[in-house]
């Protein structure tokens, strides 16, 4: 049988797209999934470049980050996501979740209660019984000296130890930090309590952008007040000075230039940790050191900045602190962060966007194929007349 032209263009048009479905629906299935880019898990993983650095050698730490405090690019990373205790760094969470709900000057008369539960061993300030203390006072307490008898006051006046935690739980949630579990606010070593460098990196770049935190964490020496003579009067205040030695420096390690802040810590458990934040010509990196095995935590961190400083500009980053999911605004504008979709609700979301293309897909091919079995019917009709 001989077909017309017009016949055969037709015939071959159906082929065409019969044969089209087998790629139009796996498109749509591999279209990719909307996030940020994260740090490497594990291993160490630097961004490559032109004339970009080589990654330090000799640090020891079982994981780190360092990453562009303004940005919130990731430099470069090792087991960036690696679980781990964080002893004091997790008071940097403590002060993201309960600075907002504490006027500064608010005055405060601490109680037995206010004390209980106050870990043995616990780096403390000096905050005594029956003495009033400001916000102020307690929160330099906490971010020069450590003290998880601050911690434990502030965390009463802010409704107690379990509803703190609980609300530190959920903070951590909304700025995207998914490696970390608070069990004990103040960090002291509790079973289940971990976090991680990419995860203190988070609160360390979150915290910067807070006045009231930044002043806190980049203050070197401070006066505290004193406790209670024998007949209750208040003593002369005392100096109190910062435990991260890299920015007030010491005999053994020296300050680093341009440091301001922000917490470091240590517990058996956890070794030394530390969160650090150095400004440099306008530009500021924020590195984060945990466990170091063969060498000081200062001695790293000084390592990692200084290659940061280096590399700035000549590396491609490897992952951002910047939270996966953030609101926006009527206006368009990104909007405060919120917390992450759960992993089953995002899984099943994109499953249907999958499914949904591909059926899309299917259906528009089989309404064409239709389309020309009925063309070709009619001219066939015509044909046999």
């Amino acid at each position: 049988m001989i077909f017309r032209p017009a016949v055969r263009s037709l015939c071959t048009g159906a082929v065409v797209l019969a044969a089209g479905v087998t790629a139009i629906a796996p498109c749509a299935a591999l279209a990719p999934r909307p996030g940020h880019r994260p740090a490497s898990s594990t291993g160490s993983s630097a961004g490559s470049g032109t004339h970009a650095p080589a990654l330090p050698g000799q640090v020891s730490a079982l994981s780190w980050v360092v990453a562009d405090a303004t940005s919130g690019d990731v430099l470069a990373s090792r087991n960036a996501h690696r679980r781990l205790p964080p002893a004091s760094t997790l008071k940097t969470l403590f002060a993201l979740t309960v600075l907002p709900h504490l006027p500064a000057r608010l005055l405060h008369t601490v109680t037995s209660a206010d004390l209980a539960g106050v870990g043995a061993g616990s780096a403390r300030v000096g905050v005594v019984e029956g003495r009033a203390y400001r916000v102020d006072d307690l929160w330099r307490g906490v971010f020069l000296s450590s003290g998880g008898d601050a911690v434990h006051v502030l965390a009463s006046m802010n409704g107690g130890w379990q509803k703190t935690r609980d609300e530190m739980r959920r903070r951590a949630v909304q700025l995207g930090a998914q490696d970390t579990h608070v069990m004990s606010p103040d960090g002291y070593d509790t079973p289940g309590q971990y976090s991680s460098a990419f995860d203190l990196a988070v609160f360390g770049r979150t915290g910067l952008a807070d006045p009231a935190f930044a002043r806190y964490c980049s203050t070197r020496v401070a006066d505290f007040p004193g406790g209670l003579d024998s007949s209750g009067r208040a003593g002369a205040p005392f100096q109190i000075q910062n435990t991260n030695r890299l920015l007030g420096g010491t005999q053994d390690v020296s300050r680093y230039p341009g440091l301001v802040g922000v917490k470091n810590g240590y517990t058996s458990e956890a070794g030394n940790t530390l969160i650090a934040a150095a400004r440099r010509g306008g530009h500021t990196l924020i590195v984060t050191v945990m466990n170091p095995q063969d060498s000081t935590v200062y001695d790293d961190a000084r390592s990692l900045l200084d290659w940061g400083f280096a590399a700035s500009g000549k590396v491609r980053p490897v992952g951002s602190l910047r939270p996966a999911v953030a609101r926006t605004t009527t206006a368009g504008a990104p909007g405060p962060a919120q917390a992450p979709p759960d992993p089953a609700i995002v899984a099943n979301h994109h499953s249907t966007i999958k499914k949904s293309s591909t059926l899309g897909g299917f259906a528009a091919v089989g309404a064409l194929l239709v389309s020309l079995s009925a063309s070709l019917w009619l001219l066939r009709r015509r044909m046999r007349r």
